[in-house]
């Protein structure tokens, strides 16, 4: 990890896949990851861990299965939100968007649990940066 600042715009301008989060920085034993996404992500779930989204530009909606039901969180750019862990969920963004996102080192983009994973989606724990 850089001893330097790190500028966020120059980090997300380094690369252009989608869905393939980059690591910008390590918090303890987090990591805090950006990524740029566009169109579906896949339902998935982190058994042990919150994941935490910030967004940094466009606009992410989260679908989220609870005990009541199915909902739809929508975050314009700005807003944050954390998917509780256990929670069944599938980030999308219909016009692209560009977020951050931290959580234990280690955990997989498709979390613990998961149905079938797309193409466009890239299945890791986060690429290191090029900057």
């Amino acid at each position: 990890m850089s001893s330097e600042p790190i500028s966020l715009s120059k980090a997300l301008a380094s690369f252009d896949a989608l869905w393939s989060p980059r690591i910008v920085t390590r918090v303890n034993d987090y990591d805090v990851r950006v990524a740029k996404v566009e169109g579906e992500h896949v339902w998935h779930v982190h058994d042990d861990t919150d994941e935490f989204f910030l967004v940094l530009d466009g606009e992410l909606h989260i679908l989220l299965r609870e005990p009541a039901g199915e909902r739809t969180v929508v975050l314009p750019r700005g807003a944050v939100f954390t998917v509780p862990r256990g929670t069944e969920h599938k980030p999308y963004a219909p016009s692209g968007a560009a977020i951050l996102m931290f959580e234990p080192t280690g955990t997989p983009t498709v979390g613990d649990r998961h149905g079938e994973i797309p193409d466009h989606v890239d299945s890791t724990t986060g690429h290191a940066l090029d900057v």
